[in-house]
């Protein structure tokens, strides 16, 4: 089964990104913190990680270079408040895979979820 990792401490928005993985067919499971991701990564490999590029203790670009390292096929999708374009234009620099603000995330969640985690399925028509 297809699986995901999820850094972020909303509960409530976690839930709507963790339903539209179950119908899917996938797992999307969260952690709070960014050295939490990575123990769970190195146990269970996943397929994409989604980052909430305000995470407290994100230093979004020394983890995107670690987490490359340690499964270089992974990806990573950032998203974050539209208004901290230069936190979203760090985690494109990074080598995030997507970055968009939480809004166009969101929107995009039914459609590119599958694709960010590699389900069968309609492609997204976006980058």
């Amino acid at each position: 089964m297809a699986h995901g990792l999820m850094l972020c401490d909303d509960l409530i928005f976690y839930s709507r990104v963790r339903g539209t993985a179950e119908s899917l067919g996938g797992i999307i499971t969260m952690v709070k913190t960014p050295s939490a991701l990575v123990e769970m990564l190195r146990v269970n490999p996943a397929q994409c990680v989604i980052l909430d590029l305000q995470s407290p203790g994100l230093v979004i670009e020394e983890f995107v270079a670690e987490l490359k390292q340690l499964t270089p096929e992974l990806q990573i999708i950032g998203y974050g408040s539209h208004v901290e374009a230069e936190t979203l234009r760090k985690a494109r620099a990074a080598g995030c895979d997507v970055v968009m603000p939480r809004s166009a995330f969101v929107q995009r969640l039914p459609l590119d979820l599958g694709v960010w985690m590699g389900l069968p399925g309609p492609t997204s028509a976006h980058p």
